[in-house]
């Protein structure tokens, strides 16, 4: 999922420079999403491994 919010800001970096304003912005929300979504993923899995220990 971390590989996916990469390749969604490299693409809104892209946009950008092209001069693709709708693009850009929504390749970066999107990217912002994923990115939370692994932050999410990634903690409850750090508390999951925890318990087992």
């Amino acid at each position: 999922m971390l590989r996916w919010t990469v390749i969604f800001v490299i693409l809104a970096i892209v946009a950008a420079i092209f001069g693709f304003g709708g693009i850009a912005a929504g390749a970066a929300s999107i990217a912002k999403i994923l990115f939370f979504i692994f932050l999410v993923l990634f903690v409850i899995s750090l508390f999951m491994g925890r318990k087992r220990i």
